[in-house]
């Protein structure tokens, strides 16, 4: 008799757990970060590339940077077809400097950071997947007063040759003579109407800033950071809002996994077209995926797209790293490399 009763509470006891677990139900998305370099137009054979390269990586979203729209074309519509013409399905709005994708309609739309003076852009897209709205902005930051490259020994505007600047608070009036910390202030007033409607936020982006998490006391003597640890202002913007660095939240090792995403190395092009600090280490990773905590949301990969090679003091040089790079199927369209990351949404 005791037994029966055991066997029976064992039972019940599956019956439960399988029934809550079948209650849950998780769901698959992917992000792409991805720099066209003038929408594809400086390596010949760009723009088919990278449209193969946004069909390959089966992205449910897109954060595009260096949208130009040439010769009064609407590089939106541009693009949609040519993957429409790959079989794929995809939404998108009119944009300037920076555009966003989606493979699902978009029911809103909203420039957050005008273009002006070609000083950087931030857009807004709300998309619904399987019942959950999903907020994605795109942002291509102010590439003047880049000061990542003052430290390194050269001028963040002209890239003309100077000392070394190591003095942090030297470094950070620098930073903040761009308006990249301006666009990063009204993204997250905007996403912040977005978390009080339920949604899941995504930012991707091509900062021109690095990140104060690569940074670090770790690296400061890597790379040509001269010993400075730098709290870069819009990571450091973006961290105390709780937005976190895909990257960075897979792979927290900067020495191990530096994850430069520019210079890369585009092979098909002049190589003095890829060289902004010939006597120095600029590499850098500019290129970042970030997201608001969510219950049920985790993120479960992250990978680097582009080629094993980058710059270094002017030449071209294939990386020992142990970063997770995904070669590129075939050109290799742009002068930085792309980021893609797979979340899981549990419900």
């Amino acid at each position: 008799m005791r037994k029966k009763r055991i066997k029976t509470t064992f039972l019940l006891l599956l019956l439960i757990v399988f029934g809550l677990s079948s209650c849950h139900k998780t769901e698959t998305f992917k992000v792409l970060q991805f720099n066209i370099w003038q929408e594809g137009t400086v390596v010949e054979g760009g723009f088919e590339a990278l449209a193969d390269e946004i069909v390959r990586s089966n992205a449910d979203f897109v954060t595009l940077s260096e949208v130009r729209n040439y010769r009064n074309t609407r590089f939106c519509d541009r693009i949609v077809e040519a993957l429409r013409k790959r079989g794929k399905t995809y939404y998108s709005f009119y944009t300037e400097d920076s555009g966003l994708l989606s493979r699902y309609p978009i029911s809103d739309s909203t420039t957050v950071y005008p273009l002006n003076d070609d000083r950087g852009s931030i857009y807004r897209l709300v998309s619904q997947k399987d019942g959950q709205e999903f907020a994605v902005y795109t942002a291509h930051l102010d590439y003047r007063n880049c000061a990542y490259y003052d430290v390194r020994g050269y001028d963040g505007n002209t890239w003309e040759k100077e000392e070394p600047v190591t003095n942090i608070d030297s470094i950070l009036i620098l930073n903040k003579a761009s308006v990249r910390d301006d666009a990063i202030a009204d993204f997250l007033a905007e996403a912040q109407k977005d978390r009080e409607a339920g949604r899941i936020i995504i930012l991707g982006g091509d900062f021109n800033e690095p990140s104060h998490l690569d940074w670090t006391e770790a690296t400061k003597d890597l790379f040509d950071h001269h010993g400075a640890v730098v709290p870069w202002d819009c990571s450091m913007m973006l961290a105390e809002a709780g937005f976190i660095d895909t990257y960075r939240s897979l792979y927290p090792d900067p020495v191990k996994y530096p994850g430069f995403t520019c210079p890369a190395d585009c092979k098909d092009i002049d190589l003095k077209r890829l060289v902004w600090s010939p006597e120095a280490d600029d590499r850098d990773r500019i290129d970042f995926i970030l997201y608001a905590p969510f219950e049920g949301l985790s993120l479960t990969d992250v990978s680097i797209i582009g080629p094993k090679g980058d710059i270094l003091r002017g030449k071209r040089v294939t990386e020992e790293t142990l970063d997770p790079i995904i070669e590129p199927i075939a050109i290799w369209p742009t002068d930085h490399k792309a980021v893609l990351a797979t979340f899981t949404l549990t419900k």
